[in-house]
């Protein structure tokens, strides 16, 4: 048979347990000089199709979004008058009414959260008084918490004095203040020319809220996208009420002594069986290089010893990123070490086709939160 064929038959299998299983057999019918090429010729045909690119995509996040702003903005703009009544004893007044209101003054000055609370610090030490907490700073903007009144004054009288130029003095060695740009080069009347000349301030500061090319929203749910992958295959065993465990939230020794995993660290989920019998071990990787994905595909060449060790137990891969649509050293090895039990989250549903799923899938379990 040549390779031709067998990358034919694998690619039209009618499941996926048969894909397994023809991908299985490709040492049987080939040299090994061959193997490579046919794992990466299968990668290609089969798996690549399915890839998407992590880089197109950002997660929702309500804080960053322009109705969010735009509510805060339209709140500082009636309490300020369109920005005219600015003195420190208004702008406390705005605060308390409309703590959220915050994050459009922050936005106007520039400055992150916490260089924010730590500007609030340099303004309350000269009268023996702490400063705003980046926390506080996080909760006035996101939760509307209303600040006492001495934290109220500080704020005002720190977003005042920025403005004026009185807190930051112009530096040396080439520097300039971060209030020295468009909209506030001079000041408020920077901030109400903008504001009154129909440029769109709201959106103009949103742009800058989002952090240019949404650099501060990828910042702030860089834990939830690097978790994505994860979080989806769990998502998708809880609803189907397959039992596992998420390694990543236990001890590594527990996982040892529980299912003789000797691997570390151990794979990202271990699928057991009511009578608590290691049935698959599931590891996810997310790559945007060839480099990354390169590096990254040795791990399963590490989990397959383990998963022969163990007596075979099923190998299972989630991937995502570009880095793995390059087959001959990223994505075909993967193939190979996962006997094509390689998912995207394309297609991550049709994984509980394959073994060991199948008789997993418990409804009586399903939608229930502790499968550990």
């Amino acid at each position: 048979m040549t390779s031709e064929n067998t990358v034919d038959r694998i690619a039209s299998s009618s499941s996926w347990n048969e894909r397994v299983s023809r991908i299985r057999q490709i040492p049987q019918l080939h040299g090994t000089d061959e193997h490579q090429g046919i794992y990466a010729q299968v990668a290609q045909a089969v798996y690549v199709p399915h890839l998407s690119p992590d880089f197109a995509y950002i997660h929702e996040a309500t804080f960053y979004e322009q109705p969010y702003f735009d509510a805060a903005y339209k709140k500082a703009v009636s309490g300020t008058e369109g920005f005219s009544l600015v003195d420190p004893e208004n702008l406390a007044q705005v605060l308390t009414a409309e703590a959220t209101t915050l994050l459009v003054f922050r936005t106007i000055l520039g400055l992150t959260k916490g260089e924010f609370a730590a500007s609030t610090a340099m303004v309350a030490q000269d009268h023996d008084q702490a400063g705003l907490t980046t926390s506080k700073v996080d909760n006035m903007e996101k939760l509307g918490t209303v600040p006492t009144e001495q934290q109220a004054v500080v704020a005002a009288n720190t977003i005042h004095q920025i403005m004026t130029g009185a807190l930051f003095g112009e530096p040396r060695g080439g520097l300039r203040r971060k209030q020295k740009k468009l909209d506030t080069e001079d000041g408020w009347d920077s901030v109400r020319h903008f504001e009154q000349s129909g440029v769109g301030y709201s959106l103009f500061l949103h742009q800058r809220h989002y952090g240019g090319s949404f650099r501060q929203v990828l910042d702030a749910t860089s834990e939830k996208r690097g978790n994505l992958i994860e979080d989806s295959v769990e998502e998708l065993f809880i609803a189907r009420g397959i039992p596992y465990i998420r390694t990543g939230s236990h001890n590594q020794s527990e996982i040892g002594r529980r299912f003789k995993v000797a691997v570390r660290p151990a794979p990202d989920f271990v699928i057991f069986d009511d009578a608590n019998v290691l049935r698959g071990m599931l590891e996810c990787k997310g790559a945007n290089d060839g480099g990354t994905a390169r590096d990254k595909a040795l791990r399963f060449a590490r989990l397959r010893e383990e998963s022969v060790r163990l007596g075979g137990v099923p190998l299972i891969a989630v991937l995502s990123g570009l880095g793995w649509t390059r087959v001959n050293d990223t994505l075909g090895p993967v193939v190979r070490d996962c006997d094509g039990r390689v998912f995207t989250l394309a297609n991550l549903p049709e994984m509980l086709t394959v073994q060991p799923f199948p008789p997993l899938i418990d409804s009586q379990r399903a939608n229930k939160r502790d499968h550990r």
